[in-house]
């Protein structure tokens, strides 16, 4: 098939993007390659010639129906760095905890405790509670406990995943006992007397446990403690 640009090819000239060096001959110069190229200057822009652009990048010219492509060598076209890992594989100890995880960790355990502290305090001032006002806050501890397990990647992170795992459920059977006491009309002995509500035993294992959890994703190692089982 005969090529509909070839007797229009000379005539051809595009608007070039390239930073050159505009000299008093108009000419282009492409830095790194040797050679150069007639320039055009015409309403405020540069117009060279596409052939001869191609020859000076060692480029090749290619026409696809209504398109006229400009193919330059691998070497002339600039790739974006690749972002390393954040921790790569081979350094991590699989005993210890990965710092993805540590965060993860951190931000899961961080709304654990904002949801618990937020029910304590409504039991505490008599303020309504119920089912639907406390979704929220469950909700989102499990959504930060679900993204706390996919950045899980050693055998220590899998341990500790199970301890916020421990908590979560902690909280959230602490949760359900508050939300039926205030239905039955029995949290007003935790208006009264403050440190009641604090001294309960299940109080007691999340406030212990939540303490722990706080200091082992801080480090980074695995840690065990009685209280988050």
């Amino acid at each position: 098939m005969q090529n509909p640009f070839r007797h229009v090819l000379p005539t051809i000239l595009l608007l070039v993007s390239f930073q050159c060096a505009a000299l008093a001959q108009q000419v282009l110069i492409i830095s790194g390659h040797a050679g150069q190229a007639e320039v055009i200057q015409k309403a405020g822009r540069a117009y060279v010639d596409l052939q001869s652009l191609a020859e000076i990048t060692n480029g090749s010219l290619s026409y696809k129906k209504n398109r006229i492509v400009l193919s330059l060598p691998a070497s002339n076209v600039s790739h974006p760095a690749v972002e390393p890992a954040s921790e790569p594989i081979g350094s991590i100890d699989d005993s210890g905890l990965s710092r993805d995880f540590m965060r993860a960790g951190i931000e899961s355990f961080a709304t654990m405790r904002e949801w618990a502290s937020t029910m304590a305090n409504a039991v505490q001032n008599s303020y309504q509670i119920t089912e639907e006002w406390t979704a929220n806050y469950r909700e989102q501890a499990a959504n930060n406990l679900r993204l706390a397990s996919a950045a899980a990647i050693t055998e220590g992170d899998r341990n500790a995943l199970k301890l916020l795992d421990h908590e979560f459920e902690a909280v959230h059977e602490w949760s359900n006992k508050l939300i039926a006491a205030k239905k039955s009309m029995d949290t007003a002995k935790y208006a009264l007397s403050p440190g009641t509500l604090e001294n309960e035993a299940l109080s007691q294992k999340i406030i212990t446990c939540g303490r722990f959890l706080a200091k082992m994703l801080g480090s980074s190692s695995f840690q065990d403690d009685a209280s988050c089982h």
